[in-house]
């Protein structure tokens, strides 16, 4: 099993969890339906910060579990479990060996929250109880990993990337990468990020966050907007999908990856790591700019970023950047950090699925600043849809962009 290097790998099953509620379902409806997900934060006080809001998640259904799991998993574990439930379920992953399954999952602040709230009681309320294990031990970006690899009994590769929010795109990738290897015949692939004070305070230390919501390329965009969640995708060799009597529903045609070497939180105005990530991912794939029917954007509606992308896209793509639609998420169901490109990944899976690409929410006003592109605004752009891009443009200039094909028959 897994001797054909070359051979295409496919995406069987998919899971997300977002702040428009569990599964894929609330996920494209939302999109679609041109709502958003970013309100005021419930989960921890916001009063000391300049801004109030963030895709929060309500509500995480009930799970299962065991009495070690039960005391041990974060909220960012069990976002994780709730996404990878959804995708095996679907991708009726329990005829594959388990020791040719293996788990890449992209990670950012992991169990912080919990951390924070076991620190906050032992400093500020003068508990005397000895820390535990079971209390800090999914602070560990590698937690969500390691839980999934124990529920699930998987025993092929496992591995935790945190390549801040390119994380799970490159997740995905690297997983693919492991199957056409023949390391493993399938991979549980995705991301999850739990929303933590820590993290909220530091976006808002460096101003990069909207205290109205995120407006991506738009001329009066003014910060990112803050989002969890997570989302799951399981991949595996084609050959084995059809003996199994599995319908693919997308093909994973390839991904480039780079580093800007440039600066931790500023990309270079050029763009030229972001283009070149995508000029490799094109390359990987053997695909001309004029065959991508649309890109998902990075657009976080930060001032330095939206433009850079721009640049790399009109820089690419040529003349198709005038009529390739390009949309962003982050305004919906806010960034999600080290989740962010597995949930994106997922959203454009289900685009490539119902032939409707969401229309970016709160962009009204194009900034004229840009390189012209064809945003999505307004309402969602309906056509048939075969080949889409998504990209992720991390702070240190992780850079990671991913293309998928769907899959007829």
């Amino acid at each position: 099993m897994g001797e054909n290097p070359a051979e295409s790998v496919v995406i069987t099953g998919i899971g997300a969890i977002t702040a428009f509620g569990a599964g894929t379902g609330p996920l494209i409806d939302g999109l679609l339906s041109g709502r958003t997900g970013i309100r005021p934060i419930e989960i921890f006080d916001t009063s000391r910060y300049r801004t109030k809001v963030a895709a929060e998640i309500s509500t995480i259904p009930e799970l299962e579990l065991n009495r070690r799991e039960q005391k041990g998993m974060s909220r960012c574990d069990r976002l994780a479990v709730t996404a990878a439930e959804e995708a095996l379920r679907a991708a009726d992953w329990e005829s594959i060996p388990s020791e040719r399954i293996g788990i890449v999952f992209g990670a950012g602040a992991g169990g912080m929250l919990e951390a924070e709230r076991y620190f906050r009681r032992f400093l500020e309320e003068g508990a005397t109880t000895r820390a535990r294990w079971r209390c800090l031990g999914s602070q560990l970006p590698n937690a969500a990993t390691d839980w999934l690899a124990v529920r699930f009994g998987t025993k092929g590769p496992k591995a935790t990337i945190s390549t801040a929010c390119s994380s799970s795109a490159t997740a995905i990738g690297y997983g693919a990468d492991l199957i056409r290897a023949g390391e493993a015949d399938a991979i549980l692939a995705g991301g999850a990020e739990a929303l933590c004070e820590v993290t909220f305070a530091g976006f808002n230390s460096l101003r990069a966050v909207d205290p109205a919501g995120c407006r991506p390329f738009d001329r009066d965009r003014n910060g990112l907007s803050l989002g969890e969640g997570a989302a799951a995708i399981l991949l595996e060799r084609e050959s084995l999908a059809r003996s199994r009597g599995v319908k693919p529903l997308a093909r994973m045609r390839g991904y480039g990856i780079t580093a800007d070497a440039h600066h931790m939180t500023t990309p270079p105005e050029d763009g030229r790591g972001a283009t070149a990530a995508i000029r490799q991912a094109l390359r990987t794939t053997g695909l001309e700019p004029e065959e991508v029917d649309f890109i998902s954007a990075h657009g976080t509606a930060t001032r330095a970023n939206d433009v850079v992308e721009a640049r790399a896209i009109a820089r690419t793509f040529g003349e198709s950047a005038a009529h390739t639609p390009v949309h962003s998420i982050k305004s919906s169901v806010g960034h999600c950090l080290g989740a962010s490109g597995a949930v994106e990944a997922v959203a454009l899976l289900l685009s490539l699925e119902s032939g409707a690409v969401p229309a970016t929410y709160g962009l009204e006003h194009q900034d004229e600043s840009m390189p012209t592109l064809d945003l999505v605004r307004g309402s969602p752009r309906r056509r048939p849809l075969r080949i889409g891009m998504s990209n992720s443009f991390a702070f240190g200039g992780n850079n990671t962009v991913l293309i998928f094909e769907g899959i007829d028959s």
